[in-house]
């Protein structure tokens, strides 16, 4: 039973390697992976990382990114790909599958199966393990501090207790939630404790961490953590500000306008979403069968041969997450990945329990037949999501993504300066407000002279192409700046860069006009004629 349950894993991971590692550059990159992939270049190009505990997260995705970016042999960001990026989460949202093989007592080989299947195929799990943010790192950590937490309850080995400070230490580093964590594990561990001693009086569990043991591990996460926030002990105070980031967590936890939404935001993605023209998207197999788990901790003596203690201690931290989560008015879908783990694992107890409460066969087969069904669903949607929808406001996980237009911002740019006499040093001149800009950075590395800016800088000479966002008060500066502040004598003519409508969407509401010198205009125009003529000629 347990090689089979190691067979179906280990089939789990072909799965989620199938579903995450297809076309990683397909997608356009988010605002927030090229402002963590900026944040890299330092790391990179100058080996220094200076942690900001204002704008930024936990160091780990940026050192990690390291592995890959020196397997490719890249020395600077434009050397960097997107698959050298992503290939980051991807690695760990397939490492949750394989820390469920040391779990296959604790929850039962058949649970342990479903499980994976279900992280392999969960369509937020596929997706947000293709984001280059910390995320699923976070999430890959705080379920292996439970996976050796768990272990060590069971052996008393310290290899274990250093192991779950290990996991502590990185789940600190990487993102400033691991706190919300770190409550639901405590409330938890306490909640196990009080039903044991209350069933059955025995103190055996408050006796399973020794002191010791205790110490070290806590001393390795502390040292873990330590030695990433401060750069390798390179910048000392970042293990200071590794604290204070938690201030600007609970200011914008609480108050920030920006991403606040109802307390049900999370469970109704889950549970269905449908937007005008596009497919109805659920998990609700998962939450369902997460149900029917959690019931089956709190009532069953031994539910599908697990250790109630650790089926307890999952429901309890995955009930706290989700409710924690759902209360803070602060909402980012990426989010739920921390407590939709924890209904995965309940949902393999459930699934497990359903077949096992049918009184014979033929119900039996019918529950299978229907799990798989739903899983094959899940699957579906697990590929429609990561790559027909990858983009699209009609898929839930999408969210304030640029969309796909992005690329032909890129495209015209890189046009014109094909024909510039500086080609890649061509000045190239970025104006949104509020800084508003991500992810052109990112597309525009291998530019070496773009301005960016939130206004029309009135005493600077105008660039050969500019970018500017669409709106009325940036358009009127910007006309008042090239064809009255100007000499006339130094005055050029500029021409619209994209084709009617004469914008680009950069993402949802955001909308960006171009402009270019029509010299350069002329020039690719010219260039274009004759392949124009010659793509006629063949359609005679």
């Amino acid at each position: 039973m347990a090689k089979r349950c190691c067979v179906l894993i280990l089939a789990a991971t072909i799965v989620a390697l199938a579903l995450r590692l297809p076309r990683l550059d397909q997608r356009p990159m988010h605002g927030d992976e090229a402002v963590h992939a900026d944040k890299f270049r330092s790391l990179l190009e100058q080996r220094h990382y200076e942690y900001d505990p204002i704008e930024y997260h936990g160091p780990t995705l940026n050192y990690l990114t390291l592995i890959p970016a020196w397997l490719t042999g890249a020395k600077n960001l434009t050397q960097v790909s997107e698959f050298t990026l992503r290939i980051v989460p991807v690695f760990f949202g397939v490492c949750l599958i394989l820390l469920l093989l040391p779990m296959a007592r604790g929850l039962g080989t058949g649970a342990v199966a479903y499980a994976a299947v279900l992280t392999a195929i969960s369509p937020a799990m596929v997706y947000y393990s293709r984001y280059y943010i910390q995320e699923m790192l976070l999430v890959c950590f705080t379920f292996g501090a439970i996976v050796s937490g768990y272990r060590y309850t069971q052996s008393r080995n310290i290899g274990w207790a250093l192991s779950a400070g290990v996991f502590l230490g990185l789940m600190h580093a990487t993102k400033e939630t691991c706190v919300i964590a770190f409550a639901a594990m405590f409330l938890a561990m306490l909640l196990v404790l009080y039903i044991q001693r209350r069933q059955d009086s025995s103190e055996n569990a408050g006796k399973a961490i020794k002191p010791s043991h205790l110490i070290a591990g806590l001393a390795a996460g502390v040292i873990v953590s330590a030695l990433f926030f401060s750069s390798f002990l390179s910048n000392p105070t970042g293990i200071v500000d590794s604290i204070r980031t938690l201030a600007t967590y609970l200011d914008r936890a609480g108050s920030t306008p920006l991403h606040i939404h109802p307390w049900h935001y999370y469970l109704k993605m889950l549970v269905y979403s449908k937007f005008a023209g596009g497919p109805v998207w659920t998990e609700a197999l998962i939450v369902l069968l997460a149900a029917v788990g959690f019931i089956a901790a709190l009532t069953r003596k031994n539910p599908s041969g697990a250790n109630l203690g650790l089926l307890r201690f999952i429901a309890f931290y995955t009930l706290t997450m989700t409710v924690v989560y759902s209360a803070i008015p602060y909402k980012t879908p990426w989010c739920l990945l921390g407590f939709l783990q924890g209904m995965i694992l309940l949902a393999g107890i459930g699934a497990v329990v359903l077949v096992k409460l049918a009184p014979n066969a033929l119900p039996r087969l019918i529950v299978l037949f229907l799990l798989f069904g739903a899983s094959a669903h899940l699957t579906w949607q697990a590929y429609r999501s990561s790559y027909t929808y990858d983009s699209d406001s009609r898929n839930p996980y999408v969210y304030a993504h640029p969309t796909r237009e992005i690329f032909t911002v890129v495209e015209k740019i890189q046009e014109y300066a094909d024909v510039h006499e500086d080609g890649r040093d061509m000045p190239i001149e970025i104006i949104c407000p509020g800084d508003d800009y991500w992810p052109l950075p990112w597309y525009l590395r291998s530019f070496t002279r773009v301005s960016w800016s939130s206004r029309v800088v009135d005493n600077s000479s105008a660039a050969p192409l500019i970018i500017a966002s669409a709106s009325p008060d940036i358009e009127a500066a910007l006309a008042n700046k090239l064809y009255t502040l100007i000499p006339p004598q130094e005055r050029k003519i500029y021409m619209y860069l994209f084709d009617k409508p004469y914008y680009m969407w950069l993402r949802p509401k955001i909308k960006l006009l171009g402009f270019v010198r029509r010299d350069l205009w002329t020039a690719v125009s010219e260039k274009q004629m004759p392949e124009v003529q010659i793509q006629k000629e063949g359609e005679k």
